[in-house]
């Protein structure tokens, strides 16, 4: 095909196709292994990429019409986990004039999230509530199904099509000749009343029964994912009600002690990782050199983060509410940073907006609050800026960077939540006064043994108080029976 072909592909998909290992695998698992259907898709789809300028799309390019429709945008998840793709078909007319435009627009968001969340799968949904004829175009929706099934691949989980009047029925029989057998498996036609089976009502909008307040508005892009700000010490909502001051008071305690725990065995950790090391290359020797490691630290160019993709909480009955994420300064500036989320309602976040200096490492506790809990869907990005050196780092002055900061300057990185129903979690998780140790690198090795050693100096005060309390009681003891023997003595010498 390349030999044959090679001026009707864009240069960075071959490039792409030759160092992505994921990319490929996709493409022969959307066609069953079957390595000539498989060319045939890359083929399609590589033609179709370069022909619609995939890699190039972007607002500047796009009508600015188009985004401020809200005919098509990304936001929420469905029970799954998987990102929903919303096409609100009451906002579509046809009209040939604009069809070119709307289909780039399809490519614009699936690229953008393609390449933004590393190609994980999507849910389709056609809300199709209060539309009609007007609103049919069966062109447009072909388009939609073939990027899916030709061009996309492995990136369709279903398509969720509420409220499908019945004079569309006719049409959707030929929609269904388009999808094949496999993707006609995916269609899940519902209503008010089943809609609730696939998506959850925290991401449906009220006329599909549900209580997400969510407004599609541009400019600026949606930030799908994360509308709603967070402020500076938790969720907008009154936490004092479900917290009290004590309890602020006494996770900013724990807060300060787990640094000063981890700057107290700093040196020892550097001695146990030399040796962790050594014995690490002892036993990889005979590996060969480019042999890929799990990664549990995001590398970013201001910032590593641990861990890299997921914070794991437990579910109501194991109980675990807290999660630690490490920040590393890798730059020679400070680095100003803030943390936001998917439920604000839910989490308190410490600190949320502040800055970490070159070199150093800041803890931020994440934690649940009242009688929340943590859910697959509920998402966390982190945004970093690099300051200048004369810049203060107060609140006010952190206020203005945000404000001032372009956004090509703004490093992001995205967590997902994980939910632990046994009691082995495999990341960084904090109960009150336990931790569940995963086997990862000596990263977190170290974090662990820190933790170790403040859960058993708490040990060693609570055991100490125990036998200064066993001492008193001992002492008491033997006071109140002297005290009774010498009453026996007094009573028995009266009656002699």
């Amino acid at each position: 095909y390349f030999l044959d072909k090679s001026d009707k592909y864009d240069s960075r998909d071959v490039e792409r196709l030759q160092q992505d290992d994921k990319w490929v695998e996709n493409y022969l698992i959307w066609r069953h292994d079957v390595v000539d259907d498989t060319l045939k898709m890359i083929d399609e789809s590589f033609q179709w990429r370069k022909e619609y300028t995939v890699n190039d799309l972007s607002e500047s390019v796009l009508p600015k019409w188009l985004f401020e429709n809200g005919a098509l945008f990304l936001h929420g998840y469905d029970k799954e986990g998987y990102k929903l793709f919303w096409f609100k078909v009451k906002h579509h007319t046809r009209d040939p004039k604009q069809q070119l435009d709307k289909k780039k627009l399809v490519a614009f968001w699936l690229e953008h999230y393609a390449k933004r969340d590393h190609g994980k799968p999507l849910t389709v949904v056609f809300d199709m509530a209060e539309t009609g004829i007007s609103h049919i175009d069966l062109d447009f929706v072909r388009f939609i199904v073939n990027c899916f099934t030709d061009y996309y691949p492995n990136f369709l989980t279903k398509i969720v099509i509420f409220e499908m009047p019945w004079i569309m029925n006719a049409a959707f029989k030929i929609v269904k000749g388009w999808l094949g057998p496999d993707a006609i498996s995916m269609l899940k036609f519902t209503n008010k009343s089943d809609v609730q089976e696939y998506i959850s009502g925290e991401y449906l909008p009220p006329h599909m029964g549900g209580t997400d307040s969510f407004k599609y508005s541009y400019p600026p892009l949606v930030d799908d994912d994360f509308q709603t700000p967070l402020c500076e010490n938790g969720p907008i909502t009154s936490e004092d009600e479900h917290e009290s001051k004590e309890e602020i008071d006494a996770d900013t305690k724990e807060a300060g002690e787990l640094n000063e725990a981890q700057n107290l065995n700093q040196k020892k950790m550097n001695s146990i990782e030399q040796i962790s090391k050594s014995e690490e290359t002892d036993k990889t020797e005979v590996k060969p050199k480019n042999a890929k490691k799990a990664l549990t630290t995001f590398k970013g160019p201001l910032l590593h983060i641990s861990p890299a993709e997921e914070l794991y909480f437990g579910s109501k009955e194991t109980g675990e509410k807290k999660c630690l994420i490490v920040l590393t300064n890798v730059t020679k500036n400070v680095v100003a940073f803030k943390v936001r989320t998917t439920a604000p309602e839910k989490y308190r976040v410490k600190p949320s907006n502040s800055s970490c200096e070159p070199g150093t490492s800041l803890d931020i506790i994440v934690s649940l609050h009242g009688g929340f809990a943590a859910s697959l869907q509920d998402r966390f990005l982190i945004m970093a800026a690099e300051m200048d050196q004369s810049s203060g780092a107060g609140v006010p002055e952190l206020t203005q960077f945000w404000k001032e900061v372009p956004r090509t300057k703004v490093m992001e990185h995205r967590l997902r939540c994980h939910v632990i129903e046994s009691s082995k979690p495999s990341s960084l998780t904090l109960k009150d006064n336990a931790f569940n140790i995963p086997a990862k690198t000596n990263e977190d090795l170290h974090i662990q043994l820190t933790h170790l050693l403040q859960i058993n100096r708490r040990l060693e005060e609570q055991m100490n108080r125990c036998l200064w309390f066993q001492q008193l009681s001992v002492v008491v003891s033997l006071l109140s029976v002297t005290v009774a023997a010498f009453c026996f003595y007094l009573a028995y010498a009266q009656r002699n």
